[in-house]
C-alpha cells in the first residue's frame, strides 16, 4: 500500500535521501525544507500538515552544529525539541505516524556494550538534551517512533568524510585523529532505507513503534574510520580526545545496538564500509 509521506529538513543531509529513498520506491512524498516549512512555527506547522493530510510525517528538520549548541541550547532546544512537540500534536490530528531522528548523543558513553533502546539517557552535551527533549516531545504522537542513529555521512552535507578528504588536499600529512571514541558510522541512504522500513511496519504495527536504533556495521573509532577514508594518501595518528578540547563533550563510547531494528524489518544494518566506498564514487 502507498503511503502519503511529509518529510520537513528536506533539503539537509538525511532529508534529501528519506525523499530519494521515498521516490525509488514510487512513494507519494511532500518534501519540505527550512525555507518551506520553519518547524519552529506552529501555525506554520499546523497549517501544513493539516493540508496535507499524510500518512507520516519524517522529521528531518534539526540543529545539528554541536559545539555551537553549547553558546546556543535555548535555540538547539526549540528546534530539537520544542518544535517536535508541535508535529507530534498536529500528528494526531490528522492521524500520522510521526517518526523523529535522533542521536547517540542521549547516552553519556560511560558503558563499554552496545547501548539498548530501554537504556537511560544522560546527554554530556546541550545538543544530546536538545535531541532528549525531542524524543519526550515525539512521543505524546500516539503513533510514533524514535529513531536514535549516529556518526552519519553522506553526498549531500558536510561530515566527517569530507573534512578529512578536505584536510588530505590541502596538504595536512600526517592526520591526527582521535582513538577513544567509538561509534558506528552510518551512511545516510542506509538509515533512510532503514527509516521507510520501519516506518511502513509502524504505520501498521503498533508493536514497531517507540524507540528504535539503527546504525550501519561495524563498531570503530574516527581513527579507524579515518584511516579507511585517506587509505594510503596520508597517514594517520592515533590522539586522545585530549588533544583537540571542544566545547561539547563527546561520548566516549556511544555504540547503538540495533537489534530491535534487525526483528522489527528482519533486515540486518548495512555496512559503512560499502557506503564509504558509494559515497567515495559518488564525490569524487
Amino acid at each position: 500500500m502507498t503511503l502519503r509521506w511529509l518529510v520537513t529538513g528536506a533539503g539537509g543531509m538525511v532529508g534529501h535521501d528519506v525523499c530519494a529513498a521515498l521516490e525509488s520506491r514510487g512513494e507519494a512524498v511532500l518534501p519540505l525544507t527550512k525555507a518551506a516549512l520553519d518547524i519552529t512555527d506552529a501555525v506554520a506547522v499546523r497549517d501544513a500538515v493539516r493540508h496535507a493530510k499524510p500518512d507520516v510525517i519524517v522529521n528531518c528538520a534539526a540543529y545539528t552544529k554541536v559545539d555551537d549548541a553549547e553558546a546556543n541550547e535555548h535555540l538547539a532546544t526549540a528546534i530539537n525539541g520544542s518544535a517536535v512537540e508541535f508535529l507530534a500534536n498536529v500528528a494526531n490530528d490528522v492521524d500520522a505516524l510521526l517518526v523523529q531522528i535522533s542521536t547517540d548523543f542521549v547516552f553519556d558513553g560511560s558503558r563499554r556494550t552496545p547501548y539498548e533502546v530501554n537504556d537511560v539517557p544522560a546527554p554530556l552535551s546541550a545538543y544530546g538534551r536538545s535531541k532528549l527533549v525531542g524524543e519526550q516531545a515525539a512521543s505524546i504522537a500516539r503513533k510514533h517512533v524514535v529513531l536514535r542513529t549516529a556518526w552519519l555521512f553522506g553526498v549531500h552535507g558536510s561530515n566527517f568524510v569530507a573534512t578529512i578528504r578536505n584536510l588530505v588536499r590541502n596538504g595536512t600529512n600526517p592526520l591526527r585523529v582521535v582513538n577513544d571514541q567509538r561509534g558506528r558510522p552510518t551512511y545516510t541512504p542506509h538509515l533512510a532505507d532503514a527509516i521507510v522500513r520501519l516506518a511502513q511496519r509502524a504505520h501498521e504495527d503498533e508493536n514497531a513503534r517507540g524507540i528504535v536504533h539503527y546504525a550501519d556495521e561495524p563498531e570503530c573509532t574516527w581513527f579507524d574510520f579515518a584511516r579507511a577514508i585517506v587509505g594510503e594518501r596520508a597517514t594517520v595518528m592515533p590522539v586522545s580526545s585530549d588533544t583537540f578540547p571542544r566545547p561539547a563533550i563527546r561520548p566516549a563510547y556511544s555504540v547503538l545496538s540495533t537489534e530491535r531494528c534487525e526483528r522489527i524489518t528482519g533486515v540486518k544494518p548495512q555496512s559503512w564500509e560499502s557506503g564509504l566506498r558509494d559515497y567515495l564514487e559518488r564525490r569524487v
